[in-house]
């Protein structure tokens, strides 16, 4: 009996390729955990018709794929052509796909299967994916509790044994904070390296695909697949330009004393100081650094973000697909349409970016935290070429958070404390299960690295990441 809890995309492979098991005897096992399990968790928003048809495709088929044959799940903001994909949102409800995004392309090459869309803050909006029209994912460790944000679909998924490994999005921690809430590993990698073409946009400029995974040989495997050169995306870094050179780590940065006197749970310091101990141990020199890009990067990210956003979000009026409120004026139209198809999360952060761009006040706001936003790209930058290998930090500051337990938009803001300003600068980053507190909560460590250092920083992060399921029975 195959125990998908535990499950690994490298231990399925080798089963598939011994012929203990088929494609579509595996994908069977994931679809009958995902009816045990998501009634509860509501990772899952939508259960594709097709996965078992495409599973016996896949065993007739004896593809070579690195993937072939393995099931994913796949965030509600990345495009499958003929599939729905909301972003979580009532006004994209019955949006259905048009073309496949990159990273489907790729994956598809590489033999993966698709077994459904996960659930997530509505357009990635959100630290505990309650903000989603689909109501709130639960986490598997204890359902009264939320799996992070706004990739809190596709963590609970693996987490709970649903499926092996998932696609995600990462614009300010979204892949990070829920793998630390669910025990699992997330992978935000270097900005640039996997493509946006696909992916529904939320902030163009700090958006990326994430890797949801149990371990990080398993995030490092997807990485490679999707990780390919794309010429209709702008922003994604040809091959020639990426730096290929891996650096050992040897000079670990670290924020002893910022985390000792931040307001952070008490387990979530303990957990830090126990493994930055684990690292002195193994023999990396530890570097106090300078802390005040983490103290700066909520204030740029939260005037950044809902400008991007509100840019990117005025395409949905209601004239060219998507939810239509059905008036006679156009205006009303346009008005009646967003205000019935957003949520409160999605409408807070569009004012904010609406009022940040305007006339008088884009110098003031916008202006200023762009200007802030390269002074910490440039200490990022001196940090790694004169003083450290990579930076470890706490993922959250706290362990998963009861649902409907943070009311405070401010106080869901500061979640992502340690998460954006690695979005910001556009550095990789991995958050890895490393312990849980009294309760068994997990609680995740972050390992930063230097731009182009994805693969360096994973195959770091398999030393110290604990893999034992905190899944509860």
């Amino acid at each position: 009996m195959i125990d998908t809890d535990s499950l690994t995309i490298t231990e399925a492979r080798k089963l598939l390729g011994a012929g203990t098991i088929t494609s579509s005897e595996l994908t069977q096992v994931y679809l009958e955990e995902i009816e045990r399990e998501n009634g509860e968790l509501n990772a899952f928003i939508e259960i594709y018709e097709d996965a078992l048809d495409s599973a016996a495709i896949a065993d007739k088929s004896n593809g070579s794929g690195v993937l072939h044959g393995i099931p994913m799940g796949i965030k509600d903001n990345i495009l499958i052509e003929g599939k729905h994909a909301s972003s979580g949102s009532k006004i994209l409800k019955d949006y259905v796909a048009s073309y496949d995004a990159h990273v489907i392309t790729e994956l598809k090459k590489a033999g993966a299967l698709f077994i459904g869309r996960t659930n997530m803050d509505e357009f990635g909006m959100g630290s505990s994916t309650e903000s989603s029209h689909y109501g709130p994912t639960k986490n598997p460790v204890d359902p009264t509790r939320v799996p992070g944000g706004s990739s809190g679909g596709s963590a609970a998924a693996v987490a709970s044994g649903m499926v092996p490994v998932a696609l995600g999005s990462d614009t300010g921690g979204s892949s990070r904070q829920p793998a630390s809430f669910c025990g699992i590993v997330g992978f935000k990698p270097t900005y640039g390296t996997v493509s946006r073409r696909g992916l529904m946009a939320l902030a163009s400029s700090l958006d990326q695909v994430g890797v949801l995974a149990k371990t990080c040989n398993d995030a490092n495997l997807v990485y490679t697949v999707i990780s390919t050169e794309d010429q209709f995306d702008a922003t994604n870094i040809p091959m020639s330009e990426r730096a290929t050179t891996k650096k050992e780590i040897k000079k670990v940065g670290v924020l002893r004393n910022f985390v000792a006197s931040q307001n952070i749970d008490a387990s979530v310091k303990d957990a830090y100081e126990k493994f930055l101990n684990e690292l002195e141990a193994a023999g990396h020199e530890l570097v106090e650094i300078d802390t005040q890009l983490f103290v700066d990067a909520i204030s740029v990210y939260y005037i950044i973000l809902p400008c991007e956003a509100s840019s990117n979000l005025a395409r949905y009026d209601g004239v060219r697909f998507g939810l239509r409120e059905d008036y006679v004026d156009l205006l009303e139209q346009y008005v009646y349409t967003r205000a019935s198809g957003f949520g409160d999360e999605v409408v807070r952060r569009i004012l904010l970016g609406t009022f940040s761009l305007s006339a008088g006040y884009k110098d003031a706001y916008y202006g200023k935290a762009n200007a802030k936003r390269q002074e910490i790209t440039a200490t990022f930058r001196k940090l790694f070429a004169e003083q450290v290998d990579a930076i470890v930090t706490p993922t959250a500051p706290t362990p998963a958070f009861k649902i409907g337990g943070i009311s405070s938009a401010l106080e869901m803001y500061m979640q992502d404390l340690f998460t954006l300003p690695i979005n910001i600068a556009g550095v990789p980053c991995v958050s890895i299960p490393y312990t849980h507190d009294e309760a068994g909560l997990p609680i995740g460590m972050q390992i930063i690295g230097d731009y182009f250092s994805d693969h360096t920083i994973l195959d770091f992060g398999t030393k110290f990441e604990k893999l034992t399921p905190f899944k509860q029975s």
